[in-house]
């Protein structure tokens, strides 16, 4: 006994003494990065992966791209003939992998959703004294609802400006202060007031907080027992044009399946142009651009719109159905009760049937590509000799429709939370090729940074945050659901800095691609992607699970994170 207890005191130290050493390569290296920006960076990446790594990996992911985006798999929408082949071609391929089942002896976990389908006939009538206004669904307006019932109506609701909705008492900000919302309707903005005032020392600066995000400001805007909310549309801080808002709340809408069928949401949430908003604050007097300058400073309060009303009624189709968690995992031979789990998610937006022409959103950047990383890594891993800890591919359902299928799994995990080890995200892999650089989404967050900073080393490569951190992408994917619950998780990707054309070249690729297939049925498989950039990501994913899964150690959050104090409640099951 007394041996075993020094070993493992000697195994600690020797983990302690690592992840200080790994902390002063990672800031020094980071920093690095940044300088490296304004210098020439012409890598020679040609010892980074063999030729014929790359060949291999990059057809594979050719190969799985072009099914799952085809327009026989409709878009791959939640409980969907869609859905059947999808979670059907990655069991099947698992199974030949010789991957064993994730969920027992299933290589799926169940997710109880419901889909709503709102009428695109609805109508919103704005009434003042002074001012008349009938906005119109997809060109003015979109409107939807959390509520699983078949019918909704909000008449005469008072509208008042609450700013940017936020209630953050670490923040000492509450735009609700004073204030009853019950039975109105909240006009709000989009992002945080860190975004609009630039201020380092306002939330998070220009990288948008959880409070920015839409999703965010619905669900105060419930807690606070409004009966509509309404979020004022803008591209800058929203990160995306109307046309991403019209596609995405168009068509069938996914939740999780609730008892009280969401009865403790708003009745109506939905979104304003920036047009629409001008229209009603002028008609009542008021000056938009003033109250949002206004909004962003501490101590704003909300503002009555004038007299005008809003009544909007809507109408439902619910369906209740199961969607699939598709799990599969390389059990550990010494430590099988730690894992880390891959993630990315398999579904999209499906067929828009009223949408003229092409009307099937294939998803094949977003996010094909990302399933088709599971397969190729669950593929590398099974050549390599079984790790000692547990290794999960877990393909989730509903990321779409606010990252469903990995709320549902942190909620009832199937392998222990507490011993996680970490989660690595793939979401809308590389499709432009090789980049110098490595992007890590919410830089500064978690050690495995660290370790992705001795896997792009070796690669030749330089690490840089993100270069659009307003647009909130660290709380916009499924990583975000195992970070809530405390697990160190990584969502890092190939950035802009093209080794054949130039950075300008790169952020000109991706803007593109948000500005024009983003959620669109443009977003379509293209056998000319040059996909050896994804494959050098993928192999960063690779060594440093492959690292993970046969070390002793634990990957902490740094200090100052906000799922740090998460993570510690658990930490003597990790000892």
């Amino acid at each position: 006994m007394l041996i075993e207890t020094i070993k493992v005191d000697i195994n600690v130290k020797n983990i302690m003494f690592k992840r200080v050493i790994k902390l002063q390569k990672y800031f020094l290296f980071f920093g690095l990065g940044v300088f490296l920006t304004n210098c020439d960076t012409s890598f020679n990446l040609a010892d980074s992966t063999t030729t014929d790594f790359s060949i291999s990996v990059e057809k594979v992911l050719h190969e799985h791209i072009s099914i799952l985006a085809s327009d026989e798999y409709g878009g791959r929408a939640p409980a969907t003939p869609g859905e059947v082949k999808t979670i059907e071609y990655l069991r099947d391929n698992f199974i030949d992998l010789g991957v064993g089942p994730g969920n027992g002896d299933s290589y799926f976990q169940s997710v109880a959703v419901t889909e709503i389908i709102t009428k695109s006939d609805a109508v919103m009538n704005i009434e003042g004294e002074a001012y008349e206004a009938t906005l119109a669904y997809g060109r003015d307006m979109m409107v939807g609802t959390q509520q699983q019932v078949p019918e909704l109506n909000v008449s005469g609701a008072d509208l008042v400006f609450v700013g940017y909705g936020i209630v953050a008492p670490e923040y000492e900000w509450n735009d609700y202060a004073a204030l009853d919302v019950r039975d109105k309707t909240v006009v709000i903005l989009v992002n945080d007031p860190g975004y609009a005032t630039q201020n380092e020392n306002l939330f998070n600066g220009n990288a948008m907080t959880y409070y920015g995000r839409w999703t965010y400001k619905f669900e105060e805007a419930a807690r606070q027992g409004a009966a509509a909310a309404l979020i004022v549309h803008e591209t800058g801080p929203a990160g995306y044009g109307w046309e991403v808002v019209n596609s995405s709340w168009s068509g069938p809408q996914i939740g999780l399946e609730a008892e009280n069928l969401n009865r403790d949401r708003t009745k109506i949430e939905g979104w304003l142009t920036k047009e629409s908003a001008l229209s009603i604050f002028n008609g009542a007097g008021l000056d938009y651009e003033a109250l949002k300058t206004g909004a962003s400073l501490r101590g704003f309060q909300a503002t009555p719109i004038g007299d005008v009303k809003l009544s909007v009624s809507i109408e439902n189709s619910i369906r209740n159905s199961t969607s699939q968690n598709v799990i599969a995992a390389i059990p550990g031979t010494t430590r099988p009760n730690e894992s880390v789990i891959y993630t990315a998610h398999w579904d999209h937006l499906g067929v828009n049937p009223e949408l003229n022409g092409d009307n099937i959103f294939n998803g094949a950047a977003d996010n094909a590509t990302g399933t088709a990383g599971l397969l190729a890594l669950a593929q590398l891993h099974m050549q390599k000799d079984r790790p000692e800890r547990t290794i999960v591919f877990l393909a989730v359902t509903a990321e779409e429709s606010g990252l469903l299928g990995s709320k549902w799994y942190a909620e009832h995990p199937i392998f222990p939370i507490e011993t996680t080890v970490a989660n690595i995200n793939m979401d809308n892999l590389n499709t432009f090729g090789r980049m110098r650089d490595v992007v890590v989404v919410g830089a500064g967050s978690s050690e495995l940074e660290i370790y992705l900073e001795d896997a792009v080393l070796a690669q030749g490569r330089y690490i840089m945050s993100e270069p659009n951190p307003e647009r909130g992408y660290y709380y916009r994917s499924d990583h975000f659901n195992f970070a809530k619950v405390g697990v160190p998780a990584l969502y890092a990707e190939s950035g802009e800095d093209s080794i054949d054309y130039g950075r300008e070249w790169g952020a000109a690729q991706a803007q593109e691609y948000t500005d024009n297939r983003y959620h669109a049925p443009g977003d379509e498989y293209d056998p000319n992607w040059d996909l050896s950039g994804a494959v050098e990501d993928i192999n960063l994913y690779f060594e440093i699970t492959n690292e993970l899964a046969n070390s002793l150690d634990f990957p902490q959050w740094f200090d100052g994170n906000e799922f740090k104090a998460v993570r510690e409640i658990s930490r003597a099951k990790r000892q």
